[in-house]
């Protein structure tokens, strides 16, 4: 296998260690990351969804970070797009690409394809939108619950976007999502990847999830909520629907104390990395390390010694 021809790929759930290992990588092998992150793609989301930090992206260009507004769609099939140009001009550039991020159905996505999703009419649209606005989110989440209870198990409870995608399709074609996916298989891309897991014992990963929650507070996650309220954001945009940045709302409506909107913050992102948990379990994955058990040195010999098995 040429490795400059190979993407890396580093998965794993939430605040587990992904980032520093793909910053030590491409430090060493003089190249580029690629953000595998649906939140990080939204301007003005720094603090909450743990971006590189300014310093990070002047040593290492990042790429999807900070590309759309908040109030802008942002899919899978743009995050397909993109990353197949960065990549085939990394490689062009003889540099191997490093994919990291927690969005699994996006790398999944990259990797796999997606299927033709049908063009939903105009009527459609606008029926499930008032829908969302007149009876509520929660109420079209278990409107899909009955019909497609595997997809809704893929979605949060409130994201309207997707929830509101996944019934379009039955409202049209008759078949879930889901059923669409068995009908379509997809078409793997022909690239040689090694597919990295970075994990870590439930407890310990909650703990951390819980301490970063106060870190990122102690490094102004408020004050940024605030600012982003103040370009004239609001709740029901698609990039505010962001573990962080939706619990705080209750707090600037005075309808919250701050102390209990931070923790729902951790709950909410503990409940998201259990899902992750759920997520990687059907994946088989080259490579699987629990960071506090190896170096960062000692994984990149794993993944020449896989590279060579391959």
């Amino acid at each position: 296998m040429n490795l400059e021809k190979t993407v890396i790929i580093i998965q794993g759930p939430t605040a587990v260690g992904k980032s520093a290992l793909a910053l030590f990588l491409a430090e060493k092998w003089q190249t580029e990351i690629i953000s595998g992150d649906s939140r990080q793609v939204y301007k003005y989301l720094d603090v909450g969804t743990a971006k590189p930090s300014k310093t990070e992206q002047q040593k290492i260009k990042h790429h999807l970070l900070d590309i759309v507004k908040p109030n802008e769609n942002y899919s899978a099939g743009n995050f397909c797009g993109d990353v197949e140009k960065i990549v085939a001009k990394l490689m062009q550039n003889n540099k191997i690409p490093i994919i990291v991020g927690g969005t699994g159905f996006y790398i999944k996505s990259f990797l796999e394809g997606l299927f033709n999703a049908p063009e939903i009419p105009l009527e459609v649209r606008e029926k499930f939108n008032e829908l969302a606005k007149v009876k509520g989110v929660k109420y079209l989440y278990e409107k899909l619950r009955k019909i497609d209870p595997q997809s809704a198990n893929r979605v949060e409870n409130n994201d309207v976007n997707r929830i509101i995608r996944a019934l379009e399709i039955y409202e049209i074609t008759g078949k879930t999502i889901t059923q669409l996916w068995a009908e379509n298989p997809s078409q793997k891309r022909k690239i040689e990847t090694i597919n990295i897991l970075i994990t870590e014992e439930r407890d310990t990963l909650y703990e951390k999830i819980n301490k970063r929650v106060d870190t990122m507070m102690e490094a102004g996650l408020l004050s940024e909520m605030k600012k982003i309220l103040q370009l004239g954001f609001k709740q029901n945009d698609v990039g505010m629907n962001t573990v962080g940045y939706r619990e705080l709302f209750p707090f600037f409506e005075d309808e919250k104390p701050l102390s209990e909107c931070v923790e729902l913050i951790k709950k909410h992102t503990r409940n998201y990395a259990k899902r992750q948990f759920t997520w990687y379990r059907k994946i088989n994955f080259d490579l699987t390390f629990t960071l506090k058990n190896i170096s960062f040195s000692n994984i990149e010999k794993e993944i020449f010694t896989k590279m060579e098995n391959k």
